[in-house]
């Protein structure tokens, strides 16, 4: 049996993951033909709408608005979706606050579904438990580029009017029964910030269905200013307030360039997130992030689940054996459920007031507590995150599983 490298054996992997570069001379020119526009204005110049069109394109879709960043992609569809004070809001618990800002800025209430205990998605059922009379949107995560099961959503929602938006921000190119998540729900919202498959530094896009949406959803991306109409006393005739998260041309420019690679990105992920789970599914106390079948996921990350009584050992020293062989691993994803955090916990979701929680449109008693998404809680406190990267090669995968055999073997004995 081989000795673990976290007691003085020789590490497995002692060779550099695959590394390459994210940018180069397709994105250059892009920003230089930008530059020669004589204008970084959405409206007036040409990338932006480019880019647009590239991307309904590649998703089949009708319409689309580019944003400033996945954060406010969410929250323009929330504004499109009509959400304001005293609506409720269900999304996940397990998830980046950029799900959760657009909610609050809208004055409306976050309510959080448990999740699946193998995809870690919301379910159509965890859903249900939470609708209630003020409910008014979901926003479905598809969490680390694998898709919830939408159809059971879908025949939720629409029978009761409920909007369904789709947090793709970590879930490009990733399909339901053969369908891209982004295309099912009411809206789909993207990222294009350095963190996710593409980068254009920051950024955000959205697709829908309808003209009313797309409309709606434009101004509201533009502080309301009405850029379709040929009058120009129609421009600022302002409804409402909106924020302005307009993208501007040097985003669209590298984003234009960054979808030329998004193919092979999510297509070399899931052959390597594939190749992964393929190689540990069976090891003893190792869940693995399950992909329904008919599904296919683009692993924006790997995190897989730890059963300590069946591996024989805790997941931090799991994760530290790993680690020590070369395979940098990190305990769980995020350090608690998102109602976990302060601002729930203390109702306070503007600094030094209880609003939105306590406005009378809302009318209603929310308490938010340790013990509320069980299943999701439990997630977060027996999960492994690995990285992904489009650049590892198929030895690097499969130093990894070797990594987990050895430390599986060891603690089996």
């Amino acid at each position: 049996m081989e000795k673990l490298a976290i007691f003085g054996g020789d590490k497995v992997k002692t060779t550099p993951f695959g590394t390459g570069k994210r940018f180069g001379d397709e994105e250059l020119q892009q920003l230089k033909e930008a530059l020669e526009q004589n204008t970084l204005f959405y409206w007036f110049g040409n990338k932006v709408k480019q880019f647009l069109d590239k991307f309904k394109t590649m998703y089949g879709a009708e319409y689309a608005v580019a944003t400033s960043s996945g954060t406010s992609a969410i929250h323009v569809a929330l504004g499109a979706a009509g959400v304001g004070p005293g609506d409720e809001v269900i999304t996940s618990p397990i998830t980046d606050m950029g799900s959760i800002i657009g909610i609050v800025f809208q004055n409306a209430i976050p309510v959080f579904a448990d999740l699946d205990p193998h995809t870690y998605n919301m379910t159509a059922e965890t859903i249900a438990a939470k609708i209630t009379d003020k409910t008014k949107a979901v926003v479905v995560v598809h969490l680390a580029g694998n898709p919830a099961e939408m159809d059971p959503i879908m025949e939720l929602c629409r029978p009761r009017g409920i909007k369904v938006i789709e947090d793709c921000a970590q879930s490009y190119e990733c399909f339901y029964k053969g369908r891209r998540a982004g295309t099912i729900g009411d809206f789909g919202c993207f990222s294009l910030n350095d963190f996710k498959h593409i980068s254009a530094g920051d950024g955000g896009m959205i697709l829908m269905h309808n003209e009313e949406d797309y409309v709606v959803a434009h101004k509201f991306a533009d502080k309301n200013y009405n850029r379709f109409s040929k009058n120009p006393q129609e421009l600022r005739k302002i409804e409402y307030i909106a924020p302005n998260y307009r993208m501007n041309e040097l985003t669209g420019a590298v984003a234009i360039a960054q979808l030329d690679r998004l193919p092979w990105i999510c297509e070399r992920r899931n052959v390597l997130g594939e190749r992964l789970t393929a190689g540990i599914k069976d090891l003893p106390g190792i869940q693995i992030h399950e992909v329904k079948e008919g599904n296919k996921s683009s692993y924006w990350f790997y995190m897989f689940r730890i059963d300590e009584k069946a591996a024989g050992v805790n997941r931090a020293d799991f994760a530290a054996a790993l680690t020590a062989e070369g395979i940098p691993a990190s305990v769980g994803y995020l350090p608690a459920c998102v109602y976990e955090y302060d601002m729930f916990k203390n109702l306070e979701g503007f600094r030094g007031t209880h609003v939105p929680f306590n406005l009378p449109e809302y009318g209603r008693e929310i308490k938010y507590a340790s013990g509320d998404c069980p299943v999701a809680e439990e997630i977060l406190e027996t999960s492994i995150r690995l990285n992904i990267s489009e650049f590892y090669t198929e030895q690097d995968i499969d130093d990894i599983i070797h990594a987990f055999k050895k430390i599986c073997a060891h603690y089996a004995k």
